[in-house]
């Protein structure tokens, strides 16, 4: 239909519409496309050289942080490398670099900018590096949630405990409602600690790490889980269903993790005789009850450096972690596969490249101070108290 004929018909198109013809742009969604200032050309052939050259002109003012899902041609130039907590961890223990360029996605630098000191600058090289799984769970939508929690009765005996990988409004959410933040390395150690504080946990935003975490690590049934959906009136739950489960489970997912299915499990055991799985626990339930291992990123790692020479593994993970960790154990005889047959990177994790990395190491270079992640201090505060309970855990 064209715009002439809605016109006869008195139908206006809706702004969402208008955005899918192309026809209107959302400045939310577009944000950090364009730079200020032109970007190298992925096919320079100096891009390598320009980098190590500005970084070697900032010398201890910078200090690049690389998650494990970063491409090869960005890892090769950070300080250190890991997880998304580990990270920040370990910029906020460098306060001598007054800027911390974050080779990762948005809310990892949120993150970082919360427990750096107000004199450290946080960087990520492009605006548009999000995490769908984090935008799964707003501001708006969850102090929704929390009326409904509150209409239903139940509000004063919930603990939120919220993933990591979660803006810092939920994380400052947590931190005001006496909640506290996990790892998918402690989130049975978060749960046990909200146990003690309340009868029931509401886990943002990931269901499947709340989920895998309560029934494999704690003994909890599926029955003891309900999925609380933002898009759905009262989260498409009954007041007596609330009142009934243990975990309330945000309607959230990594769009990575959640493409591993118990058909891949299957189809890798029958392609690959005694191979070991191993998945992270954002996988779907029925993958992790089916895998031989389930951990974090910094287990996976850890699992196949202890793995003995000639024993062949599946992982579930991000492509570009299983792919540096095939290449790295190969010459031990270690063979690493990828669990699904499709090739799945992580799309926002792969928006920093050397072109933006390059681009904003030489902006800081030459004195301009480019995609700084700032959080307002009310959000900062309440975020900070509840990262410092998960520090605090036993």
């Amino acid at each position: 239909m064209t715009t002439a004929q809605t016109q006869e018909l008195d139908v206006q198109p809706t702004p969402l519409a208008l955005l899918l013809l192309g026809r209107e742009a959302d400045p939310k969604s577009e944000r950090g496309v364009e730079c200020p200032g032109d970007l190298p050309s992925p096919s320079d052939p100096d891009l390598v050289e320009r980098a190590r050259r500005a970084k070697e002109k900032l010398g201890n003012k910078v200090f690049v942080l690389g998650h494990h899902y970063q491409r090869d041609e960005v890892i090769q130039f950070a300080d250190v490398t890991g997880d998304s907590f580990k990270l920040a961890r370990d910029a906020a223990a460098r306060p001598e670099a007054e800027y911390i360029v974050f080779c990762g996605v948005h809310f990892m630098a949120e993150s970082a900018d919360i427990l750096t000191s107000d004199d450290q600058k946080v960087v990520l090289p492009d605006l548009a590096a999000g995490c769908s799984m984090a935008d799964m769970a707003t501001a708006e939508q969850v102090a929704e949630c929390w009326d409904v929690l509150t209409e239903a009765g139940i509000a004063e005996q919930v603990v939120p405990v919220s993933y990591m990988n979660s803006s810092a409004d939920i994380k400052a959410f947590t931190g005001k409602h006496g909640g506290t933040i996990c790892t998918s390395s402690n989130a049975k150690r978060a749960l046990d600690w909200a146990f003690e504080q309340g009868e029931k946990v509401l886990f943002l935003p990931d269901q499947h790490l709340g989920r895998n975490t309560a029934v494999r690590d704690m003994g909890m049934s599926l029955e003891d889980c309900v999925v609380y959906n933002p898009h759905k009136p009262n989260g498409g739950l009954t007041a007596d269903e609330l009142r009934a489960a243990k975990m309330i489970l945000w309607r959230g997912h990594c769009s990575v993790h959640g493409r591993f299915s118990l058909d891949s499990v299957n189809d890798v055991r029958e392609r690959i005789p005694g191979v070991n799985v191993l998945v992270h626990p954002e996988c779907r339930h029925e993958v992790v009850a089916a895998a031989d291992y389930v951990g974090s990123t910094e287990y996976i790692i850890k699992a196949l450096e202890a793995a003995p020479a000639g024993s062949k593994w599946a992982i579930g993970t991000e492509l570009n972690l299983v792919r540096r960790l095939a290449n790295r154990f190969a010459p031990e005889g270690k063979e690493i596969v990828f669990l699904d047959k499709t090739v799945c990177f992580c799309s926002t994790m792969n928006r920093i490249d050397l072109p933006h990395l390059v681009w904003a190491l030489e902006s800081l270079a030459e004195g301009n101070l480019v995609n700084r992640i700032e959080v307002d201090k009310e959000t900062e505060a309440f975020a900070k108290l509840a990262l410092e309970r998960m520090l605090a855990l036993p």
